[in-house]
């Protein structure tokens, strides 16, 4: 199971949702190819409309059991992933576990970030997994 990390949380309401679309899209690709992925994102934003906070401060420890028990960690990079707290716990804790980190730019290059070093991987087949 791949966690997919991505960043979420903005004043603007505008940008959550385009972040929130734009995860939904990729986790809708990685689906259809066949690699099975959770994003806390696409589980949780519907949940904001009823109340629940959108902030890392509330989703922190629920986010991280999920991600202890994926085997990878993929980081969707839309703007704000370098400075958003969520994703950078989330890699900290994956390479603290040790496992994989596969950063998917937005232009669908795919980079291998593992704890012993870095490399391209290869998304190969048919599918395109980079949405």
């Amino acid at each position: 199971m791949i966690y997919v990390a991505s960043p979420y949380s903005s004043s603007d309401p505008a940008v959550r949702e385009a972040r929130y679309r734009a995860v939904c899209r990729q986790v809708a690709e990685m689906l259809r190819c066949g690699i099975q992925a959770f994003s806390p994102v696409c589980h949780s934003h519907p949940l904001v409309e009823y109340g629940v906070p959108g902030d890392w401060a509330f989703w922190r420890d629920y986010d991280l059991k999920f991600l202890a028990m994926c085997d990878e960690v993929w980081v969707l990079m839309l703007d704000g992933w370098k400075t958003s707290t969520g994703v950078q716990a989330e890699i900290a804790m994956a390479m603290a576990l040790g496992k994989r980190v596969v950063f998917v730019e937005p232009n669908g290059r795919i980079t291998d970030q593992t704890p012993a070093g870095a490399g391209v991987v290869n998304s190969g087949g048919a599918c395109d997994v980079t949405g």
